[in-house]
């Protein structure tokens, strides 16, 4: 099932079908226990008692619940109560929070679906790609969430109701910036009065923060001097944007939570980038990864003294160069929800088509992780893949350093545990049961075993033959209000080990 939905839908069942299956998976992945027995529906058992069914697959849907001897359907605003009672139960703790934000997430959808119909998709297959995600996170309660605010003052800059606009331009006092690494790029954008350096913005950002920064604009240390040349278009992590014209990558501050964060370029976040960035460059280029693979470097950061995190830039290399000649970037991310021209749905040979999705993308973070100690946050959305013109995988390109993970500072166990969460779980998992829905009759788990099992690594035999994998409890992180950084795990079925 591809999670576009139907078209013939009406606006509020669309909705409510969207924003319902991210809660129900991380309801029945994290606080709900399966009920054997026969029917075509799953049942589950929640922490109270009460009995839940769906129908089942990849995208669980048309949840019911058991009273009075029958089955009663549930709507997505009774789901968000039904979770807030369970999770009262299951953890002895309030919070008035997440259910808002679940609600906040379906009325966002909502909004998109209406923003959509009025837009044209980009023609380019990449940034298509990287604008389809509707639902998003499949395993995040409130994956749309946007901070509560008027849909008005976020739908201009959404990838996901195909936004494009240009970034404002700034000039900073020169005396007040702070830079660390390559910024040149920055430079090119625009021109400034003598004293300044130029800094370009996000709009959003701009007007979540318009009070903070009033002081600097009435002061002249910050000024306004107009907007880029050219429009960005917003990728699917918000607050990052691609200019085509300019082949750069820039990612913002947002002051606004999506999905577990506050998603501000944090200053200790900053101030390590180099030093990480630097690491995954070196572990890339020193024995260069299969199958061709990239890293997007993130070059440096530019911002001001006065507003280090609000007005923080981070430059980040393009395409160009790097995409092998011929092939086409797609977002992993997007491979899994489904867009017009997917080469998973299309795939001719699926078999074939999953080989060579796995040559491009598990050596790679195998390769860097056992030879330097890089932990790649190698999850769907941080993972590019590039297809040839038959729509064959051929390439995968990586992103993010401030997702990634050194050993030295995080130890080899915990490193792994965030590679196999990150790269199986997140990734794998998702990609094989997105193929398998459209191919049915194919097994990709012999695939993926004989793909992992060919790396020399003291880990993979436990991979192979564990009973569990490590799943990211997103709801239950919320729910306890945990760092968003705080990775917690709960045992998943390994589709990896051999049935016995």
């Amino acid at each position: 099932m591809d999670l576009q939905p139907s078209p013939g839908a009406g606006a509020a069942a669309r909705a409510d079908a969207c924003a319902t299956v991210p809660l129900l998976n991380c309801l029945l992945r994290e606080v709900a226990e399966p009920v054997p027995g026969p029917g075509d529906r799953p049942v589950y058992r929640l922490p109270g008692g009460r009995l839940l069914r769906v129908r089942g697959g990849r995208r669980p849907a048309e949840p019911e619940v058991y009273a009075e001897g029958g089955w009663y359907p549930v709507g997505h605003t009774e789901l968000v109560k039904l979770v807030g009672e369970e999770l009262r139960r299951h953890t002895g703790l309030p919070n008035h929070e997440l259910p808002a934000e679940m609600i906040d997430s379906r009325e966002a959808v909502a909004a998109l679906l209406t923003a959509r119909a009025r837009a044209a998709p980009p023609g380019d297959p990449y940034l298509r790609s990287e604008q389809c995600l509707l639902t998003g996170h499949a395993y995040h309660p409130a994956p749309k969430a946007r901070g509560g605010g008027p849909h008005a003052g976020w739908l201009p800059y959404a990838p996901e109701a195909h936004a494009r606009f240009p970034l404002t331009l700034l000039g900073v006092r020169e005396e007040t910036v702070v830079e660390e690494g390559d910024t040149g790029a920055l430079d090119s954008l625009g021109r400034v009065p003598s004293g300044y350096r130029l800094l370009p913005a996000h709009p959003w950002q701009l007007e979540l923060t318009a009070r903070a920064l009033a002081p600097a604009f009435a002061d002249g240390r910050l000024v306004r001097l107009g907007s880029t040349s050219f429009p960005v278009w917003p990728t699917a992590a918000i607050r990052t944007v691609y200019a085509p014209e300019a082949d750069l990558f820039l990612k913002f501050s947002l002051d606004v939570r999506i999905t577990n964060d506050i998603r501000r370029l944090w200053r200790h976040d900053l101030l390590k980038l180099r030093r990480t960035d630097t690491a995954v460059t070196a572990a890339f280029e020193a024995s260069p990864p299969p199958a061709g693979a990239a890293w997007l470097g993130d070059r440096g950061y530019r911002t001001a003294d006065f507003a280090f995190e609000e007005l923080a830039v981070l430059v980040r290399d393009g395409l160009h160069g790097r995409v092998r000649p011929g092939a086409t970037p797609l977002l992993a991310a997007a491979l899994t929800e489904g867009f017009p021209g997917s080469p998973l749905a299309g795939a001719a040979d699926p078999g074939a088509w999953w080989e060579s999705y796995l040559a491009a993308v598990v050596p790679p973070a195998l390769t860097v992780f056992a030879g330097h100690g890089v932990v790649l946050e190698a999850h769907l959305q941080n993972t590019l893949v590039a297809v040839d013109a038959s729509g064959l995988p051929v390439q995968a390109l990586f992103r993010d350093a401030e997702g990634v993970r050194l050993l030295t500072d995080v130890g080899r166990r915990a490193g792994w545990e965030r590679l196999v969460y990150c790269l199986v779980v997140n990734h794998l998992c998702e990609i094989a049961a997105a193929l398998a829905e459209h191919h049915p009759g194919l097994d990709p788990w012999p695939a993926a075993r004989r793909a992992l099992a060919r790396h020399d690594l003291p880990e993979i035999p436990a991979l192979l033959t564990s009973p569990d994998l490590p799943g990211k409890t997103n709801l239950l992180l919320r729910w306890t209000g945990a760092d968003g950084a705080d990775a917690r795990y709960r045992p998943l079925p390994n589709p990896l080990r051999v049935p016995a």
